[in-house]
This record gives C-alpha cells, sequence and structure tokens, in this order.
C-alpha cells in the first residue's frame, strides 16, 4: 500500500471514476460478441480495481507544472496510462509464471482454473497462456482508445502521442533486457540498474511527467498546437498565470527537470520494490511472501547481496532462488541471509541518496508551485509504500 497523500488522492478517486465509465462501455461491447466474454471482462475489471494510480498522477502533475487546468480531460488521458500498465502487468505475470497479483489469482491462473476446473480439450495451461496474451494485448489497445477519447484538442493528443510511443516502447525494452537478464544469469548490480531504467524509471515516473507536459503544450500559443485553455486561465506565452520563474515558455528546461526528478525517482520506487518482493507483509503486497526469490528475479537488490555475501550466504541465495516450491522456512532462511550481507541497508540508503536527488531537482525548476509541492509530497508516497 501507498501512504496516504494529498496529491495522490487529489487524482486517483478521479482516475477510478475514469476507469470504471471506461471498462463499463467496454463489457458492452465484450459482451455484444456472446456471454463467453464474461468471465474476461469481469477479469479486467477485477485486476483495474487494485493500485496505486502514480502513473496517472505523475501524468496529471507533469500537465500542472507545465500550466495545464485542472479538468476531467486531463484525468482522462492520464487514466488511460492505467491500462497500458494492467497489460504490462498480464504479460509480465505470465512470463514470470507469477500466481497472483494484486491479492488475486493472476490472469494466466485465472484461465487456467477455468480450463481445467470444466474438463475443456487440450492444455489448460497453454488456455490460461493464450488468455492472459489477448487480455493483455486487449488493455494496451484500450489505451489508445480512452487518450484518444479523453476530449483533449487534437494539437495536444498530436504533441502527447509520441511520448507515449516511446514509452510503451522503452517498457518493452525494459521487459526483454529483464527476461534476457534472467536467462543469461546476470548477477552484476548495473545490469539490474540498466533494467530498472527502462523498465520502471522512466515508465513509471518520467514519461508519465512528459506526457503531461507535451499535453499542456506550454509556448506553443498562437500555433495550431496551442495550448489546451479550456477551464484554465492560460496567459499568452502558453504557461499558467503564477507560474514560479517567469517565462513559461522554457519547456526544455520543464522537461530537463521532469527527467532530474523522475529517473532518480524511478530507481528508489524500484529499490523499494526490491525490498518488499522479499521482506514485504503478503496482506500488504498482494504477492506470497519472497515472491521475487521464488521467481528468481535478479533484482538490485539481490545483485549487491551476491555481491557481499559469504561462501555460506552465497549457499542459501543459490538454493532458493528461482525455487518455484520456496515454502515459508525457505523465505526465513533467505531472508535472513540477505539481510546479513548488508544489502537491504545498502538499498535504504540509495533510496535516501536518490529521493533527495528527486526532490532537489524540483528546486527552481519552472513550474507552478502547487505541482513542486505534489511531487516532492509522490516523491514520499512512491517511496515510503509497505505494499
Amino acid at each position: 500500500m501507498t501512504p496516504d497523500s494529498a496529491a495522490l488522492g487529489h487524482v486517483r478517486d478521479r482516475v477510478d471514476r475514469a476507469l470504471q465509465a471506461f471498462v463499463s462501455e467496454q463489457r458492452g461491447v465484450l459482451l455484444a460478441a456472446g456471454d463467453d466474454l464474461r468471465p474476461g471482462a469481469e477479469s479486467i475489471a477485477g485486476l483495474l480495481a487494485g493500485g496505486k494510480r502514480l502513473r496517472p498522477a505523475f501524468c496529471y502533475w507533469g500537465w500542472r507544472g507545465a500550466g495545464g487546468p485542472d479538468c476531467p480531460e486531463i484525468i482522462k488521458a492520464a487514466a488511460a496510462l492505467e491500462l497500458l500498465h494492467a497489460g504490462a502487468l498480464v504479460h509480465d505475470d505470465l512470463m514470470d509464471a507469477s500466481d497472483t497479483r494484486r491479492g488475486q489469482p493472476s490472469v494466466h491462473r485465472q484461465f487456467e482454473a477455468r480450463h481445467a476446473g470444466r474438463g475443456w480439450h487440450g492444455s489448460a495451461a497453454a488456455f490460461g497462456m493464450g488468455a492472459a496474451i489477448l487480455l493483455g494485448d486487449l488493455l494496451i489497445c484500450w489505451t489508445d482508445e480512452m487518450f484518444h477519447a479523453s476530449g483533449l484538442p487534437p494539437g495536444a493528443l498530436r504533441r502527447g502521442r509520441p511520448v507515449l510511443d516511446r514509452m510503451r516502447t522503452e517498457v518493452f525494452a525494459g521487459q526483454y533486457l529483464d527476461l534476457l537478464g534472467q536467462a543469461i544469469g546476470d548477477e552484476t548490480v548495473a545490469g539490474a540498474l540498466r533494467v530498472v531504467e527502462f523498465k520502471t524509471a522512466k515508465y513509471t515516473i518520467e514519461r508519465p511527467l512528459h506526457l503531461g507536459a507535451a499535453l499542456a503544450g506550454a509556448g506553443l500559443a498562437g500555433t495550431d498546437d496551442a495550448p489546451y485553455a479550456g477551464g484554465g486561465a492560460l496567459t499568452g506565452d502558453g504557461g499558467a498565470a503564477g507560474r514560479d520563474g517567469g517565462t513559461a515558455g522554457r519547456d526544455g528546461s520543464l522537461t530537463a527537470a521532469y527527467t532530474a526528478y523522475g529517473l532518480p525517482l524511478g530507481i528508489a520506487f524500484q529499490l523499494r520494490d526490491d525490498i518488499l518482493g522479499v521482506f514485504g507483509d503478503p496482506a500488504q503486497t498482494g504477492k506470497p511472501a519472497g515472491d521475487d526469490v521464488r521467481e528468481g528475479k535478479r533484482t538490485v537488490l539481490l545483485a549487491i547481496a551476491r555481491s557481499r555475501a559469504t561462501a555460506g550466504q552465497a549457499q542459501v541465495i543459490d538454493r532458493y532462488l528461482g525455487d518455484p516450491l520456496l515454502d515459508g522456512a525457505g523465505t526465513a532462511e533467505v531472508r535472513a541471509a540477505i539481510a546479513g550481507t548488508g544489502a537491504v541497508a545498502e538499498c535504504e540508503r540509495m533510496i535516501g541518496r536518490h529521493v533527495s536527488e528527486a526532490i532537489a531537482a524540483l528546486e527552481g525548476a519552472p513550474m507552478t508551485g502547487e505541482a513542486r509541492e505534489a511531487l516532492a509530497e509522490l516523491a514520499v508516497a512512491a517511496t515510503a509504500r509497505v505494499g
């Protein structure tokens, strides 16, 4: 779970409502093809009922920092990122052979069980895999549909589309690097951090911020791509009245500030995830205890632990890493070995340094004061969580 945050709560509830409305409409489209599609629609609704909504929140505050007004259109556009994320999670769970997601069976396991329980023909595992691929693809396709139906002007959508496209390509790259790292047994910290940059830091924080800024289009007044002004007070130079730092046309400086904030914060976010993946409480994380160890994930935490481990500690880690039958006793043993290397303490220090670096990047950045405060608050919410 993520600590209560006004900056996140301001967005989360409205994103939830936007997603519910969109999925309700799409449910009708699916069921028009027959009641056989009902389990798929229900599986999607169940998956989307959970989640922290961080990507939409960063997109929204990226927009507000660039001078965009508070309006329902940006909420709908930002909510589309949650569909992309849900699709990526469905595929990620399939690739990792994960049994659970957000406290319920992962999508491929749901459909595997459905096949097995009804005694259908063929392989239950293959059926579950096929259903997960299709539903993950559907969610990713819906990203475009919800984004373009957000109500933002065509010019804003044209500016945002290249950022959204790049975000999707980068998360694919990160996902493949993660898959490759596990296949070749890359146990280096550098290799793990490379995966983090593309699979998490850019995808979760940097690009959503860039997308919000691109949609706001500060500095483009007087062109065909002039910034959206629905319901907000935008000045003639494309920025918000009252923007800190004067000229709102310094789009490059704002984008650079978002990168300087987003990348270190994204690393800190993933480091927290690494710790929770081994030491987290299943009631909070929605995943079994020690799931990262069970799945054999090559995380930064594990890379640091292996680089510092004694022969005995390395033996314990090697014994359990990637063991699908890892039980409670084994989880306790590997936790003790990892903690004994000092890797957890080092990750906590890294989190602190990266969060400080991110917050420092906000100082003097050409954004609204409200957005600066919100992003500082989100930095804490993203990294001080317990699930």
